[in-house]
């Protein structure tokens, strides 16, 4: 028996599985998934969970039901590479592997900022995009929420709480000069002015110097607030920065080729663990699965194989609200209604998927 076993069912690990599910495996090859939750979490959604937009039922998804795909539930509290094993949390017997990949997603990096981590709430998992979202539904009219972070998650948690709750007084602190400067200038103009618009305060050049229950401190000026979310910045699981593989300066696992870690070739690493030349997203964590799947296949059927070909990602769609948006499209900078609609095409096709 050849026991695969994948850790996480998101992007990667799911795209992963569905793959090798329409391949002719065979028949002594047992592959278990292990996930916290019973199902697949939409997250590049999160963000309308957080401000209220959406409902639970339409950010998630079944995993695939196939008898050949063990599910086990629950959070791990070790991956042991030297016994080639995983532990979880309230189960007494450990899942062995003798194939294993690693799809553990990202966690917030609060950059040793005092209260950060305390005194915020998150998008990074659907239980902490649930727990934001109450803190916003409960604010008081004319509450206020500050946004830590102006990258893409924070751009889209901003605005669609602005959407959700008029009355709120929205503050995103952006440490840059301009918010997603790694966009075209044509994309950044469109954001900006369609925060100057809805009244949607954004400080640049913020540099946070600590965070309390009430408020947050920012360049020797403290705001307070009632709801601080953190989008400030990823970094690999910590269960992944804890292995003993070489890792690259941002905690990212080291691979070759075939996305394999070289210390120990059974181990393959996918998504925002895997050390890469593209940043972390759902596109590219689907495109890794689907190389990992072909590479596992050949390996399993005990041939040789491919080189994975080179990694082209489509672009990036953003949203501002449910009628605006940006991203690049034919390689191309696009605003507004047209790149929205794009998105939520590509929600509704991996869904129908």
């Amino acid at each position: 028996m050849k026991r695969l076993v994948v850790l996480g069912g998101g992007y990667g690990g799911l795209k992963i599985i569905y793959s090798l599910l329409e391949q002719q495996l065979p028949e002594d090859v047992d592959i278990t998934l292990v996930d916290r939750n019973p199902y697949f979490s939409v997250k590049t959604e999160f963000y309308t969970i957080a401000a209220g937009t959406s409902a639970d039922k339409d950010v998630r998804q079944n995993f695939p039901d196939d008898k050949r795909v063990r599910y086990i539930y629950g959070e791990i509290s070790k991956i042991d590479t030297e016994n080639e094993q995983i532990l979880i949390e309230d189960k007494t017997d450990p899942v062995p592997y003798d194939y294993l990949v690693i799809g553990l997603g990202c966690e917030d990096n609060y950059h040793g900022i005092p209260g950060a981590e305390e005194f915020t709430e998150s998008v990074q998992t659907f239980q902490q995009a649930r727990l934001a979202g109450a803190a916003v539904g409960n604010c008081k009219a004319y509450g206020k929420v500050t946004i830590v972070g102006a990258g893409l998650s924070g751009i889209e948690v901003a605005s669609e709480i602005r959407e959700s709750r008029k009355d709120l007084n929205i503050r995103l602190l952006d440490r840059g000069g301009s918010v997603l400067k790694a966009f075209d200038q044509k994309i950044q103009d469109h954001v900006a002015d369609w925060f100057k618009r809805h009244d949607v305060d954004v400080l640049h050049h913020a540099d946070v110097e600590y965070v309390e229950e009430d408020g947050v401190c920012n360049n020797g000026v403290c705001y307070i607030n009632d709801v601080t979310i953190w989008t400030a910045g990823v970094q690999p699981n910590y269960l992944v920065r804890e292995l003993p593989f070489e890792k690259d300066n941002q905690q990212k696992v080291v691979l070759n080729e075939f996305f394999q870690v070289p210390e120990q070739l059974n181990v393959y690493v996918v998504g925002d663990c895997a050390s890469s030349e593209f940043s972390p997203s759902g596109q590219l964590a689907g495109q890794q699965g689907e190389q990992i799947a072909d590479v596992l296949s050949a390996v399993l059927k005990g041939k040789q194989p491919k080189k994975p070909k080179p990694i082209k990602l489509k672009g990036t769609l953003g949203s501002l609200g449910k009628s605006d948006g940006f991203g690049d499209m034919m390689h191309k900078p696009v605003t507004g209604l047209l790149p929205r609609l794009a998105k939520s095409g590509v929600l509704w096709l991996n869904k129908r998927h």
